[in-house]
């Protein structure tokens, strides 16, 4: 009566209490988990009257109508789950799974086992468990004919922890189950032509993490020496080159200077340490320096002292990230020549000798005004909004610097330049602004540097595909607006 998917979930269910079947829809899991005498009752669920209908001429076929009770429900919304030790979801959508995880108002016991099997995005599924404190315990890869199903056991955890996009890849199989590496294959093989099909639409940056995560599918994780990651980035963006103010480098060492997870933020907060925790990482790069100024006392909630107390090490890129030939600003290059119609090559907006500049200026084919660049640079920086001086004409010549470079409006001026981009402007420059009738656009310092963390990910996973690199999630503008 059970294909080889069913047979699996059956196997799982422990028979230590109340099996809770959602989505039943013929019932015949319930059917098989009495008469095998597995379970002494059984709650078979459905959102929809068809289906329950289905599963209760099952249900009357073997005479089992005393053992199994059939529940109209939205998810686990209308089931008493007293006495339920396991709950079975399965044939939906890793998304629908976590929704009725997740969403469900009932009270579930600490013991509560969930066994669930997604049709679709078994990684969201693996990642929203870990976020509402369960654990996969045992995950299992079973073929039927020429498919191969994810089925997962869940439960309860005493810990907070979080899955990074390659760990919810890669799941929590045997390594030596050959139905696993079978489904590992396929996955690698699909991450692989995802990668190609961006890499032709001319996304670099998804490309190489797409055809990284596929590697990583592939083989697995591994693990970097910190000095050799250090060594790496000195090559690209050399940290000899910041600026004699600054304080770029390793900052902080961890406790043997070797990692297998790294988390890239803009600044190192005490949420980025608790992410980083939560996910096992053991560096974080950061563009801001965790140490700037001089400090006399490092109290508890201090980012430094977080940092050596959990063992995670910071490796801070400042003004050497932004200065560099593919940096901060090489960014903004790439991003702003990808919208607009340039006319012959960029040249340094402030030159510091070598390779080196701080900030580009661009000259356009055709004019545009300040509010089209202004919405232009919201679509780029992601930005909720852009404060603009009141210049009226439109612009053709325009420099950007990332960061605060409102002090940098004179050598605009100076350059011949209609417009200057940049983030955190003083009311005295706007006033300048005003006077000189230049258009300046404060795009927000978070703004226009974060987006550099997508393509400090691609260099690194380009040198250390199975090194697991992820971009924070709490790396986000530290100001709300009203």
């Amino acid at each position: 009566m059970l294909d080889n998917r069913l047979k699996k979930i059956a196997e799982l269910v422990s028979g230590e209490g109340i099996a809770c079947d959602v989505g039943t829809d013929h019932a015949y899991l319930a059917a098989e988990l009495i008469n095998s005498g597995k379970c002494s009752k059984v709650i078979a669920s459905d959102v929809k009257e068809g289906p329950l209908e289905a599963a209760r001429n099952t249900v009357e076929r073997y005479g089992i109508q005393d053992k199994v009770e059939l529940v109209l429900s939205d998810g686990l919304e209308n089931v008493d789950l007293n006495g339920v030790t396991d709950v079975v979801i399965a044939g939906m959508g890793g998304e629908t799974i976590a929704e009725i995880i997740g969403n469900s108002t009932a009270e579930k016991p600490d013991d509560l086992r969930f066994i669930l099997q997604p049709m679709t995005k078994s990684e969201l599924l693996r990642k929203k468990l870990y976020e509402y404190q369960y654990e996969i315990t045992a995950e299992y890869a079973v073929e039927e004919k020429d498919k191969i199903y994810v089925i997962m056991v869940a439960e309860r955890s005493s810990e907070w922890t979080k899955l990074t996009e390659s760990e919810a890849l890669y799941g929590f199989f045997d390594d030596n189950d050959e139905t696993a590496k079978k489904y590992r294959r396929r996955e690698a093989e699909r991450l692989a032509k995802v990668s190609d099909s961006l890499k032709k639409a001319g996304d670099a940056n998804g490309a190489g993490h797409y055809s990284a995560l596929s590697q990583k599918m592939e083989s697995g994780a591994d693990i970097a020496e910190i000095s050799e990651i250090y060594c790496f980035l000195d090559s690209v963006y050399p940290f000899g080159a910041q600026e004699k103010w600054d304080n770029s480098g390793l900052l902080v060492e961890n406790y043997d200077m070797k990692c297998s997870k790294v988390l890239l933020s803009l600044d190192i907060t005490n949420k980025a340490i608790n992410e980083a925790f939560e996910k096992g990482a053991e560096l974080i790069i950061s563009h801001h320096p965790v140490i700037f100024e001089p400090r006399k006392r490092i109290t508890r909630n201090d980012p430094v002292y977080r940092l050596i107390e959990n063992g995670i090490g910071a490796l801070c890129m400042h003004t050497n990230l932004d200065i560099a030939a593919g940096g901060t600003n090489g960014v903004i290059l790439q991003k702003l020549t990808e919208k607009l119609d340039i006319s012959g090559e960029p040249e340094p907006f402030e030159e510091l000798g070598g390779d080196n500049s701080l900030g580009w200026i661009i000259e356009l084919n055709e004019e545009i005004s300040p509010k089209k660049l202004a919405e232009l640079c919201k679509g780029i920086f992601g930005c909720e909004y852009v404060r603009t001086s009141k210049r009226v004409r439109r612009i053709k010549k325009l420099a950007f610097c990332s960061g605060s470079g409102g002090s940098m409006l004179g050598l605009a001026a100076e350059k011949g330049c209609d417009a200057l981009i940049t983030g955190d402007v003083k009311h005295d420059v706007w006033i300048d602004a005003n006077n000189m009738d230049i258009a300046v656009l404060d795009c927000g310092h978070f703004h226009t540097e974060n987006l550099v963390l997508w393509e400090l990910r691609r260099v690194l996973e380009e040198r250390f595909p199975r090194l697991d690199i992820e971009i924070a999630e709490s790396s986000a503008d530290p100001c709300e607006y009203v």
